[in-house]
């Protein structure tokens, strides 16, 4: 299945050189993630769906890793229709953020919306405007772990919040023999892999742990991993890859990451144990509330849901922009890009993906801002 995955990759590709070989010169070491982007017909129909609206030249864009595996579909379709160039590096969420207050950029990834410092910030960037966040991908962020013998995990949060901030550190330990009574738990040193640089994903983890257990873990949480100990790696690959690497791992990435590696299920109260899925995650996503204002559409997350099926550990990645002041010259096909993102079309890629889709409601407030980007 993989060989023939990666076969229908190549011949993807193939329909869209240029921006390929852009991509692959800035992916900074990006692994394969098994990636579906559906056969040669599949991608023409939904090229032919995109409208291009004057879209032309090259655009520059930097941050979560966590959707970098949506944003190479999405570019794919899109530069095949377009002929536009997308360089998207996936460096993480505090880079891109970064990138974008300092104008270097036409667009960054988070998986956090932007703080009212960098709002003030990004005046400087966009005249006469602001940075909005529009939220594009949503998804779980699973927990993979290496632990042979062990198939089906189950840990909760306060349990979580020990094995990452090094306070439970066998597989055997009585915490998680309560949580798996049926387990082979073997006497395995535990390796908690976390993000080495500024990560939107670290934050949601973190801000799921201090809602649903702040007893055990008393950190105050943001892009940057606070907790002693543990191992670092970049990106969400980084950890991944250290993960499967390593017996006795455990590592926190997007769903889409963990090809080829059991996952944890989390006890949340529900009657049952809920494992990470694109339904899980849209299930809990579909509680979000806009917490933005004017066209910003940033939203709260539900970390303490007990529905059942629902996945409480979620990120929502935002396409950060400015809603005036954009330059003119990418403001073309920023506006074409992400309208095609925001489009019933864009996000059935994500599905495709191991990604969830922003659930209609939202999406479509984010369609009628991003027309109005100027």
């Amino acid at each position: 299945m993989k060989l023939q995955r990666k076969n229908r990759l190549r011949a993807l590709s193939l329909g869209a050189v240029a921006v390929s070989g852009a991509l692959a010169l800035t992916a900074c070491g990006s692994d394969d993630t098994g990636t579906k982007t559906g056969d040669g017909a599949s991608s023409a129909a939904a090229a032919g769906s995109i409208k291009c609206d004057g879209a032309k030249g090259q655009l520059l864009a930097d941050g979560s890793s966590a959707q970098k595996n949506a944003i190479d579909a999405w570019v794919k379709n899109f530069s095949q229709a377009c002929g536009v160039q997308i360089n998207y590096k996936g460096a993480g969420s505090g880079a891109g953020v970064t990138s974008f207050n300092q104008g270097q950029i036409a667009f960054a990834g988070s998986d956090s919306a932007l703080k009212p410092e960098e709002v003030v910030a990004s005046k400087k960037v966009c005249k006469g405007g602001q940075g909005i966040d529009l939220p594009m991908v949503g998804g779980p962020i699973a927990l993979g772990y290496n632990v042979p013998g062990v198939d089906n995990l189950v840990l909760d949060a306060p349990t979580l919040a020990k094995i990452f901030d090094s306070k439970i550190q066998k597989w055997n330990d009585a915490a998680i023999k309560k949580l798996n009574p049926s387990a082979k738990l073997p006497d395995l040193k535990i390796q908690a892999f976390h993000r080495s640089e500024d990560s939107g994903t670290t934050d949601n983890f973190t801000k799921y742990l201090i809602a649903t257990t702040p007893d055990n873990w008393k950190y105050e949480g943001g892009k940057a991993w606070q907790a002693k100990g543990g191992q670092a790696a970049s990106g969400s690959a980084g950890v991944a890859q250290g993960v499967k690497q390593n017996q006795g791992a455990i590592g926190y990435f997007e769903l889409s990451y963990a090809k080829d590696m059991t996952t944890v299920a989390i006890a949340t109260g529900a009657k049952a144990p809920v494992k990470p899925s694109t339904d899980s995650a849209t299930a809990d996503i579909a509680a979000a509330k806009v917490v933005g204002t004017g066209k910003d559409l940033a939203l709260k997350l539900d970390y303490n849901t007990k529905a059942e099926g629902a996945y409480p550990l979620t990120l929502v990645t935002y396409e950060i922009v400015c809603d005036k002041g954009n330059k003119p010259e990418t403001l073309p096909a920023t506006k074409a890009f992400l309208t095609y993102l925001a489009s019933e079309d864009g996000q059935k890629v994500l599905s495709q993906n191991d990604y969830a889709p922003i659930p209609e409601e939202i999406i479509a407030k984010v369609r009628t801002t991003v027309a109005s980007l100027s």
